[in-house]
């Protein structure tokens, strides 16, 4: 199998889990948010120690460096880059449980939650990046997907679940910035790993002081719990670090929107969800808004004038 096919059905796969894991969020969204967020993030922290350990093997292997920084100012930045962007992960994963919890439609939580894609150039702009119209047709066919999905009777349609799950796409888009800043400087797999300690402290303490998680709680939402924390945190972020080695950045984007889409369909399918004709073209619409927003038109432009 060719290099290329083998990291992009890696990726299809990570989307595939990913979306599915918004299924395994809507039915345990009967637990609270934080407690559910605290019980799949201690899982992907176990799926990820030995993952690390893994990598630490293969790079041994191939005689490249491995290990944690030896160096005092290495290991400070690794645990500043974790404990920023762990951070914005808590803030960010607990809007999206909350938001499901308030309403648990698969298909609306994911497709608002994508809108990060849209929304990480934009806010790219203030750190100096340069924009192109590409990036504002998108932003006008996600404003008009996000109209036709959420606003129903109007502006003050909206839903409280809307706003918490749109404020969830920003956090993200804070998260992924966060990740291009510190991803250069630091190892990859052991910042994934500080991050996820950093969630599922994090939300523990939030459980403990807003919510009163139990055993019984866990117990009968354990399918859920485990298939987030394993297979979405855990399995899907490495999936999603070897899919994207050696392919090209605008293909591996493009692929992994195929989480919202895998999301909807899970929801029908294992959920008996369903979407109005309305909400259908709002998923469309911020669906093509996320593809253009990642089209290499300028690439392709480059090409046909070399060509």
């Amino acid at each position: 199998m060719k290099t290329q096919t083998k990291h992009s059905l890696m990726l299809m796969l990570c989307a595939f889990i990913w979306g599915t894991a918004f299924v395994a969020q809507s039915a345990g969204s009967g637990m609270g948010a934080y407690s559910f967020l605290a019980g799949r993030s201690w899982l992907a922290v176990l799926v990820l120690i030995p993952t690390v350990f893994a990598f630490d093997a293969v790079r041994k292997k191939q005689g490249q460096p491995y290990g944690w920084p030896k160096e005092k100012p290495e290991r400070k930045t690794l645990l500043g880059a974790g404990l920023v962007c762990g951070t914005f992960l808590f803030a960010a994963s607990a809007a999206q449980q909350i938001g499901i919890t308030i309403d648990p439609s698969t298909a609306k939580a994911a497709f608002l939650t994508a809108m990060y894609v849209v929304l990480v150039p934009v806010f790219g702009l203030f750190l100096g990046r340069k924009g192109s119209a590409q990036l504002w047709v998108s932003m006008v066919i996600a404003v008009a997907g996000l109209y036709m999905l959420c606003m129903k009777n109007g502006f003050g349609g909206i839903e409280i679940s809307d706003w918490i799950l749109l404020s969830c796409a920003v956090l993200f888009s804070f998260q992924i910035m966060s990740i291009d800043h510190f991803s250069p400087l630091v190892d990859g797999v052991r910042l994934s790993l500080i991050q996820f300690i950093v969630v599922a402290v994090e939300s523990s303490a939030a459980a403990l002081i807003f919510e009163t998680p139990t055993l019984a709680e866990y117990g009968a939402n354990f399918l859920p719990v485990v298939y987030c924390g394993v297979m979405s945190s855990g399995a899907g972020y490495t999936l999603q670090i070897l899919g994207q080695k050696e392919l090209n950045p605008a293909i591996a984007s493009l692929i992994m929107c195929l989480e919202s889409v895998f999301s909807a369909l899970g929801g029908w399918l294992l959920l008996g969800q369903n979407l109005s004709m309305r909400e259908s073209a709002g998923c469309a619409l911020i669906f093509a808004a996320v593809l253009l927003s990642q089209l290499p038109l300028a690439e392709l432009r480059r090409c046909k004038k070399s060509a």
